[in-house]
């Protein structure tokens, strides 16, 4: 038993150690996390370190419990009487309560103080997209004033599903344009499946997120956010990019066979790009709105009755 107690721990270190060959150790603090590209990202990294600290404390706790119990608690190779037992230890039964309620509390503390500040909506934030989900691809809807395009977004037709308390902050006279994809279509400069939506470094933008069918989740890999895209129920949020470069993101839903094809690109530029960007959809004729989705349902109806 020795020698196989030997044998496996030598393979599962050289297991160990070769998986990490290519292992790049400045990337270890972020415990699988990829870099983060936004202004509200690290507060999304630091809860995720926050939590597996705190796991690493209790599982450190357990283990060490249990290799005390089984190293000096064990049966004696000369006595066979049975230990002394212990029953209805009230201190130690409030502590395994106790314990467990505080760890809870912390945790629920900070993911609470955590998603509070990053749902947060700004007032009148820089640049606003109504991201719409369906199968099996993603469209874009860039509420902005963009020369060439007439229109108003607070009245158009096509963004109806939207609530009035997000048509509030819509630019005035914003004609807009907008950018649909399939699940065929391709990042020109990546080759990356997916449609492609351009953002400008610096600037706070908000996403209004409706879908057309199902229930979506939109995800962009690198910003550490994610939020459900939801039929009849309007969901946003915003971020802030710092850092330039083109980044992937898919659905994070399981929204039906085709799910693991909705997947798409973001592309981070300067502001003056990305107002030349708008430019150019418009010269493509991709004026005005494409439908942001399914309306509101009654009850999401009702809760914003009673929110204003």
């Amino acid at each position: 038993m020795r020698r196989k107690l030997l044998q496996a721990l030598t393979a599962g270190l050289v297991l160990a150690t070769a998986t990490g060959c290519s292992y790049n150790w400045e990337d270890f603090p972020r415990l699988g996390m990829p870099t983060p590209t936004t202004e509200e990202a690290p507060r999304i990294l630091s809860l995720w370190q926050g939590s597996w600290a705190a796991a690493l404390a209790v599982g450190v706790l357990v283990w060490g419990l249990i290799l005390w119990s089984a190293f000096f608690h064990r049966r004696s190779r000369t006595k066979v009487e049975v230990p002394p037992q212990t029953r209805y230890n009230m201190p130690i039964e409030a502590l395994y309560t106790v314990v467990p309620l505080i760890i809870v509390s912390v945790l629920f503390y900070f993911t609470a103080r955590d998603e509070s500040e990053l749902l947060s909506l700004k007032k009148k934030p820089d640049v606003t997209v109504n991201v719409v989900g369906f199968q099996w691809s993603w469209c874009f809807n860039y509420i902005e004033p963009v020369a060439g395009s007439t229109g108003d977004a607070k009245k158009s037709p096509e963004l109806d599903a939207i609530p009035d308390r997000f048509k509030d902050d819509f630019p005035a006279n914003a004609g807009g344009v907008y950018d649909c994809g399939t699940p065929g279509t391709r990042n020109p400069q990546t080759n990356n499946p997916g449609p492609t939506l351009w953002l400008p470094k610096g600037k706070t933008v908000r996403f209004v997120l409706t879908s057309r069918d199902v229930i979506h989740s939109f995800w962009v890999v690198p910003f550490l956010m994610k939020q459900d895209v939801i039929p009849g129920h309007t969901n946003a949020f915003e971020v802030t990019p710092n850092k330039e470069g083109t980044f992937l993101g898919k659905c994070a839903e399981l929204c039906g066979v085709d799910h693991s094809r909705m997947l798409f690109n973001v592309k981070v530029v300067s502001p003056e790009r990305y107002e030349q960007h708008l430019k150019d959809l418009v010269d493509k004729q991709q004026n005005g709105y494409v439908p942001a989705g399914i309306a509101q349902t009654s009850h999401e109806k009702n809760r914003e009755t009673n929110n204003l």
